[in-house]
């Protein structure tokens, strides 16, 4: 970790859990601060807008900057306002999601939709939308995922997440969907843009191997699985030979020295 600069860092179970942090997490970031080490939180949680996750971690105790915050959400509005200005949307996703959606035309898709944008939507996943974003989709709509986990932590255990919908309406409905936060390469290519920093001198930390740490290691990044959040001991068979493994967020700082 000599060749390192900068870091991206995920957020939900690895900076915190049902958004308490965890141990070292807020020392950690403080860390990075006053050694002027760039940094990025690369998050796919859209139950939020950017500002609202910035002023919870905030709140917390995290000393942070809404644009040092890069969400799927803010990929997908950026991607729909630069390619779909004039197209219409049905959004399935949390309402505080949709802050970051301004300027995207959203309908109601009872009367037809040109893409179809899934994020976060937890109880809002009824049949009655699910069956109408797949009846869009069979009639030649785009599909947009905001991101594809399947499932994350919560203080009560693990939940399904927007991949498990996601996986389930590309099945039925045979189309594919075009993901904005990771593991897609472009979500990370942009945090890349925005550290100033290139693949090689950047380490990704999270307790995903796959979207986390396997995808950031395909863009040439060093990717580095921390055993929390929804780490299980199975995932180190699927981690290769170059990833990192470290026990928790507040280890960043001693790999890094």
């Amino acid at each position: 970790m000599s060749d390192i600069e900068g870091l991206l860092l995920d957020v939900d179970g690895v900076l915190v859990t049902s958004w308490k942090p965890l141990p070292g997490a807020v020392e950690t970031i403080s860390w990075l601060r006053d050694r002027a080490v760039p940094f990025r939180l690369l998050t796919n949680t859209t139950q939020f807008s950017q500002a609202g996750l910035a002023q919870m971690l905030i709140d917390v105790g995290f000393d942070l900057r809404p644009e040092e915050l890069i969400t799927a959400s803010v990929a997908t509005g950026a991607y729909l306002r630069a390619h779909h200005a004039d197209q219409r949307c049905f959004v399935l996703a949390s309402g505080a999601a949709l802050e970051d959606l301004q300027g995207v035309q959203i309908v109601d898709g009872q009367e037809g939709a040109d893409i179809v944008v899934i994020g976060d939507a937890e109880e809002d996943f009824t049949y009655g939308e699910l069956n109408l974003a797949f009846r869009l989709l069979m009639d030649g709509a785009l599909f947009i995922a905001m991101h594809r986990n399947m499932y994350w932590m919560a203080r009560d255990g693990v939940r399904l997440d927007v991949g498990a919908f996601v996986a389930g309406l590309e099945a039925a409905s045979r189309v594919p969907a075009i993901v904005m936060g990771k593991p897609s390469a472009q979500v990370y290519l942009s945090a890349l843009v925005e550290l100033g920093l290139p693949p090689e001198r950047v380490a990704m930390v999270g307790d995903d191997v796959a979207n986390d740490v396997l995808a950031a290691q395909e863009v040439g990044m060093t990717g580095v699985l921390v055993k929390t959040g929804k780490f299980r001991p199975q995932d180190l068979e699927r981690a290769d030979a170059m990833t990192r493994v470290i026990d928790s967020v507040a280890d960043v700082r001693r790999l890094l020295s």
